[in-house]
């Protein structure tokens, strides 16, 4: 049943990865014989056998599967690590097709007018994580960013605010504790890192949800994201075009523990 079950995983994430059911199910069932005949695959993957055929010259023609032509004809998967790799240029290209083609449709009612500040929501880790990264990418002055809950923090996510160091665009990051601030000054050297004072933030006992993330760039772009005490919804509203008396407080809000830093080094 275990065997069952990843099998079926595997299939699926396939799919997603552009194979067709059949194709997917029949690479599967070859991962799992060193060889293997029509007869058997069908039999493994639970597939028509006249569908066996077609999926295999599919996957023949696209560098997954390789044919020895006895009688009966041999059929195997080619090494996962070359599978792999195929699999993800395959796949790299389509992403890259696809924002070529969508870059070139024309607006279907183009104002001409020039977005000033937008408010907008976003709902998920995955979303609010890759906004996050892409603002810090995008930084030409200034990241300002308080950490409420360890998880946002990751590898990733190290890696860029680094690479924004190295850009020699200032790093402020703020956390809710001791332990990770001094987690964070070891990851992000380049960075300035201090305990936020910003207690209210971490506080959960009235609430059922607690900030996650605050994130301001280059003083006018802001994101802020709300955790839900599951741990596992997180919610955010972004921001851009703030060029007011927002951002300013939003700054000295977010600041609040730099001073005494600054102080205590001075």
């Amino acid at each position: 049943m275990v065997d069952n079950d990843k099998q079926e995983q595997a299939a699926g994430l396939l799919q997603q990865l552009g194979l067709k059911e059949y194709e997917a199910k029949c690479f599967v069932a070859l991962t799992r014989k060193d060889t293997a005949t029509a007869k058997e695959i069908s039999e493994i993957a639970d597939v028509p056998r006249t569908r066996v055929y077609d999926a295999i010259r599919v996957l023949e023609a696209q560098g997954l599967v390789e044919i020895q032509h006895t009688n009966p004809r041999q059929y195997r998967a080619v090494p996962l690590e070359e599978a792999a790799k195929t699999l993800r240029r395959q796949y790299e290209t389509r992403v890259d097709e696809l924002e070529e083609t969508l870059n070139d449709i024309e607006p279907a009612n183009p104002s001409g007018q020039k977005v000033t500040h937008e408010v907008w929501s976003l709902s998920g880790t995955e979303g609010i994580t890759s906004r996050t990264l892409q603002l810090v990418d995008d930084a030409e002055s200034e990241i300002v960013f308080v950490v409420s809950s360890p998880s946002v923090v990751t590898d990733e996510l190290l890696d860029r605010l680094n690479e924004a160091t190295e850009r020699d665009v200032p790093v402020l990051v703020g956390t809710a504790t001791a332990a990770l601030r001094e987690e964070l000054r070891e990851k992000v050297p380049g960075a300035e890192v201090f305990e936020s004072q910003l207690d209210w933030l971490h506080d959960e006992s009235e609430d059922e949800v607690a900030i996650g993330r605050m994130l301001l760039v280059d003083r006018e772009a802001i994101l802020l994201s709300s955790i839900h005490e599951d741990g596992q919804t997180e919610q955010a509203i972004f921001g851009r075009g703030f060029e007011n008396g927002l951002v300013v407080i939003t700054r000295r809000l977010m600041a609040t523990g730099l001073a005494a830093l600054r102080d205590h080094r001075g």
